[in-house]
């Protein structure tokens, strides 16, 4: 979530193409992400209602965040996904409300809150990504481990460098 174009980068025209952008390599990048982007917005609001009916899909990865991580403050929670404050404090709001959240005096900071998953709602997000997994396995089988590995830790490089 937090790679989507929150910096204005994506959809801005520049004025002369980067040199090697039309290289065969990089329109087949393109093509394959545009696939795995439009499959993973879909599979997000899917593991969004599984977690809860009525959970927008945009706080699904809130709920990922909180679980991998821990509890956190909510501007760390915004700067991660790429929002702003008023669209966390909705989120979170919204969150609290499905009881999947809770907010927690911050020890080190009297002023500051620090939210965290409920007992349900770290339950709901563990079935839900273990059922993900589950189905990354199934659908992967044919795959060497190496090359699942080796994916991981290439989408992982892309990752960090989206993030420059």
């Amino acid at each position: 979530m937090h790679e989507q174009g929150h910096r204005g980068e994506e959809g801005a025209a520049s004025p002369e193409p980067a040199p090697g952008v039309d290289r065969p390599g990089f329109l087949a990048l393109e093509r394959e992400l545009t696939v795995l982007l439009r499959r993973a917005r879909a599979s997000q609001g899917e593991m969004a209602r599984a977690v809860h009916p009525d959970l927008e899909p945009s706080a699904y990865g809130l709920l990922v965040r909180l679980d991998e991580c821990g509890r956190q403050r909510a501007t760390e929670l915004a700067a991660y996904i790429g929002v702003g404050k008023a669209t966390m404090s909705r989120q979170l709001r919204a969150l609290e409300q499905l009881g999947l959240v809770a907010r927690e005096p911050d020890p080190a900071d009297g002023r500051a809150w620090l939210i965290a998953l409920t007992r349900e709602g770290h339950e709901r997000v563990r079935r839900v990504r273990e059922a993900r997994r589950a189905r990354y396995a199934g659908r992967l089988a044919d795959w060497d481990p190496d090359e699942v590995t080796e994916l991981a830790r290439l989408l992982n490089q892309l990752n960090r460098g989206m993030e420059k």
